[in-house]
């Protein structure tokens, strides 16, 4: 559980003492790409609390999905269709599936502790 957290901080380090500017052509790229990783660490926090987590299937599911959000927006692009806004869906919904098994998971965990006091 501590990988993602820790990778989570070291990029936010990073993204803060660093000055780079990401060039307009590429925010549809960037944005998915956030989005992705977004999506495989909540996953990933929702398998921890489910007890059902797996570092190599969290890491190799992070990198998957990345460069699949990213090749779907790449040939989007050439097509000239917005196919990015099909991993955005995408991605979006299974963001707030995997939220709100969180929050039931919480929930249950905390009435569970309520219930034994």
């Amino acid at each position: 559980m501590w990988l993602p957290i820790l990778g989570l901080l070291i990029g936010l380090i990073i993204g803060f003492l660093t000055d780079i500017k990401i060039p307009v052509e590429y925010s549809n790229y960037l944005s998915i790409a956030v989005l992705a990783a977004l999506d495989t660490l909540i996953g990933g926090i929702r398998a921890y609390l489910q007890d059902i987590y797996d570092e190599k299937v969290f890491v190799s599911g992070f990198f998957f999905n990345i460069i699949l959000a990213a090749s779907l927006a790449f040939l989007g692009v050439h097509l000239g269709v917005d196919l990015y806004l099909a991993a955005v869906f995408a991605f979006g919904v299974r963001l707030f599936q995997n939220i709100a098994v969180i929050r039931r998971i919480l929930l249950s965990k905390m009435s569970m502790k309520k219930e034994k006091m």
